[in-house]
C-alpha cells in the first residue's frame, strides 16, 4: 500500500475530506417516502426523446411524492462535448414543462453546482480517499500496453478488461509506484475490484423485480489521466458521488445502463454509501414492417426533441403521451386527467414502447380542441414567436381575426372542430384567413379545381361573384346560410351540374357532375384548398370585399 506522503502529494495540499463534503450536501429534509430523482444528460449532442421521456417519468415520480427532480449535467467527457448543448437541455426541459426543481447550467440549488466538471474537488477528495484505504491505485500502462493486452485478450477469448495477469500496476511493488510517480510519469487512478474470480450479484430494480448478474471483475477507471488539467473523473465513479451527495433515492435512467449496475454497486459499498434505488427504463421502439427496432438519432427524425418543438405539439400533449407510454393506463384518458394521475413503476412494461406518432397527432388534436379560443391563440401565439415569426407577426397585429377564425363555423357551445394537431398545421388549415399568409389567388387551370376545364371554371368564379355582390354592401352580413347555399345550387344548375346530390344519384346522365364540383371551384378560390371548414362561415369570416376579391383574381 501506497504511504500516505505519496498519496497527499499526488492531490491539491488545501483538498478537503470527504466529511466536508457530508456537512457541505447534508441529507434533505422531505416529507417520508420523498423520492429525489435526477435527469442527467450528457451534453454530447442533441436531446433524445428517450431522454425527455426519462426525464418525464423522473420527475413525475419526485413531485407525486412530494420529493425534488434535479437536472445534473454530466460532462466530464471533453473529448465529446458539444458548445451549447447543455444550455439546450434546461431550455427544451422548460419549453415541454418538465424543468427541474434544481439544477442545470443555472445551478439553483443548494447541492449544486449541477455540472459535474464545476465539481473536481468533490470527486478529488473521494478518490484520494480510496486510494488511503487500498480500494484504488495509480495505473501507468499506456495505450499500446493495453491495446496489447486487449489483444491477448480476444485471442484467447476472455473477457476485456483490467484483471488478472493483464493489470500488472495492481500488484506493483509500492516503492516503484512511488518511484514512477516522483519522476511525473502519467498515470490514471484504478478501483480495485474485490474480486479476483467476481461471482453473480443480485439486486432489486423497481420495474424489473430481482434482477442478477454477472457481478464486476474489472478494475475500472475512477480518474482519467493525470496530464490533463484538471484531471476529471469517469462516468461510473462521478454518478455514484453525486447521487450520494445529492441524496437522489431513485435512479430512474435507460436499461443500456442495467449492465453497469454491479460496479456501480460496488464504488457505493467501496465509498461507505447507502445506494440509491434503480428502475431501468425499456428504449423507446419504432416499428420498421413487421419487426421493431430501437428508435435511432441518426435514421429518425422523430428521435429528436427539437423534431416536437418544431412540429408545434403543445406541451401539455406531449407529457400526456410520455405518461402514456410508461403506464398504458394513461393513454386514453383526458390530457388534464392524464397529468394528474401517479405515474406508477410496477405499471411498466420491460419491453420497450412503441413511439407512435399517429396516438400523439390523436392526443395533440383533442387537447388543441378542448381549449377555448383565447387559450388557443396564446399557446399557438408563443409557439410562432420562437418557430415562425411571419404567422407571429400576423397573429400579432389581426388578433381578433384568429380568434374568429379559429371559431368559424362552430356553434356556440358545440365542441370544437379536430382538425389542428400541431400549431404547425395552423398555415395550412387557417391561413387562407389572413392576406398576408394567402398569397395568391389559384389561377383558373390549378389541378385544385378538379381537372375542370379554366373557361368553366372562370365562368363559375364569375358567376358567384355576380350572385353575392348582388345585395347591397349593407346586406352582406344579413345573408343567412339557406341563401348562400341557395345560390350555390342555382350557380350549379345554370352551368349543368345537379342544383343537389340527391339529383345527381337519381339521374347522373342528365347533369354535368354532381354539386360538389361547383362547391369546390369556390372553395379552391377562397381558401386554396378543397377542404375547408364550412364555406358560409369562411366567407362571413372573410367579408364581402375579400371574398369578390378572390373571386374575380379567379374570374380574370
Amino acid at each position: 500500500m501506497l504511504d500516505l506522503s505519496v498519496i497527499n502529494a499526488m492531490f491539491p495540499p488545501d483538498l478537503p475530506e470527504p466529511a466536508y463534503w457530508e456537512r457541505r450536501f447534508p441529507p434533505r429534509v422531505l416529507p417520508a417516502g420523498a423520492e429525489v430523482t435526477r435527469f442527467a444528460p450528457s451534453p454530447t449532442g442533441h436531446l433524445h426523446i428517450g431522454g425527455l421521456y426519462t426525464a418525464a417519468v423522473a420527475r413525475a415520480l419526485a413531485h407525486q411524492s412530494g420529493g425534488v427532480h434535479v437536472l445534473r449535467v454530466e460532462d466530464t467527457d471533453r473529448s465529446r462535448r458539444v458548445a451549447g448543448a447543455a444550455e439546450e437541455f434546461s431550455r427544451l426541459l422548460g419549453a415541454f414543462g418538465l424543468a427541474p426543481d434544481e439544477g442545470g447550467v443555472a445551478g439553483s440549488g443548494a447541492w449544486g453546482p449541477y455540472l459535474q466538471s464545476e465539481r473536481r474537488d468533490v470527486y478529488l477528495s473521494h478518490v484520494r480517499e480510496l486510494l488511503r484505504r487500498g480500494r484504488a491505485y495509480p495505473c501507468f500502462c499506456d495505450k499500446d500496453r493495453l491495446a496489447r493486452s486487449a489483444e491477448q485478450q480476444r485471442a484467447g477469448r476472455s473477457p476485456l478488461g483490467y484483471y488478472g495477469r493483464w493489470a500488472p500496476c495492481r500488484t506493483r511493488a509500492p516503492e516503484e509506484t512511488a518511484r514512477l510517480l516522483a519522476a511525473g510519469e502519467p498515470y490514471v487512478v484504478r478501483f480495485r475490484c474485490p474480486y479476483e474470480f467476481p461471482g453473480r450479484v443480485r439486486f432489486t430494480d423497481r420495474i424489473r423485480a430481482s434482477v442478477t448478474l454477472q457481478d464486476n471483475g474489472n478494475d475500472i477507471v475512477l480518474l482519467k489521466s493525470s496530464q490533463e488539467e484538471p484531471p476529471l473523473p469517469t462516468y461510473h465513479f462521478a454518478h455514484v458521488v453525486d447521487d450520494h451527495l445529492m441524496r437522489v433515492s431513485l435512479v430512474v435512467r435507460g436499461e443500456e445502463w442495467l449492465s453497469s449496475t454491479p460496479v456501480h454497486l460496488q464504488l457505493h459499498t467501496a465509498l461507505g454509501f447507502e445506494p440509491p434505488a434503480y428502475a431501468h427504463l425499456a428504449p423507446l421502439m419504432k416499428a420498421e414492417g413487421p419487426s421493431r427496432r430501437k428508435l435511432s438519432k441518426r435514421k429518425d427524425p422523430e428521435a429528436s426533441v427539437d423534431y416536437y418543438l418544431a412540429a408545434g405539439y403543445p406541451p401539455a400533449a406531449v407529457q400526456h403521451y410520455l405518461r402514456g407510454l410508461a403506464n398504458i393506463r394513461l393513454m386514453d384518458v383526458p390530457t388534464a386527467e392524464a397529468l394528474s394521475a401517479p405515474v406508477r413503476l410496477d405499471g411498466m412494461r420491460t419491453s420497450g414502447p412503441l413511439l407512435d406518432l399517429p396516438k400523439l397527432h390523436s392526443l395533440s388534436r383533442e387537447f388543441i380542441a378542448s381549449l377555448s379560443p383565447d387559450e388557443l391563440y396564446g399557446q399557438l401565439l408563443a409557439w410562432a414567436e420562437d418557430h415562425d415569426p411571419e404567422l407571429a407577426s400576423v397573429l400579432a397585429r389581426h388578433r381578433a381575426l384568429a380568434l374568429t377564425a379559429v371559431a368559424s363555423g362552430r356553434p356556440e357551445g358545440a365542441p370544437a372542430r379536430k382538425d389542428l394537431d400541431r400549431w404547425s398545421c395552423f398555415r395550412d388549415r387557417y391561413g387562407f384567413f389572413f392576406t398576408e399568409l394567402f398569397g395568391p389567388v389559384p389561377a383558373a387551370d390549378d389541378d385544385r379545381y378538379g381537372g375542370l376545364d379554366p373557361e368553366l371554371v372562370r365562368r363559375i368564379a364569375a358567376g358567384f361573384a355576380r350572385d353575392v355582390s348582388a345585395p347591397a354592401p349593407d346586406a352582406w352580413g344579413g345573408i343567412t346560410p339557406g341563401e348562400w347555399y341557395g345560390t350555390l345550387r342555382e350557380l350549379a344548375r345554370r352551368h349543368g351540374y345537379a342544383p343537389d346530390t340527391a339529383s345527381w344519384r337519381r339521374d347522373p346522365d342528365r347533369w354535368a357532375g354532381p354539386p360538389r364540383e361547383v362547391v369546390n371551384v369556390i372553395r379552391v378560390a377562397l381558401t386554396g384548398s378543397t377542404r375547408s371548414p364550412d364555406l358560409f362561415a369562411v366567407a362571413r369570416v372573410l367579408g364581402r370585399d375579400e371574398v369578390l376579391r378572390r373571386l374575380t383574381a379567379v374570374a380574370g
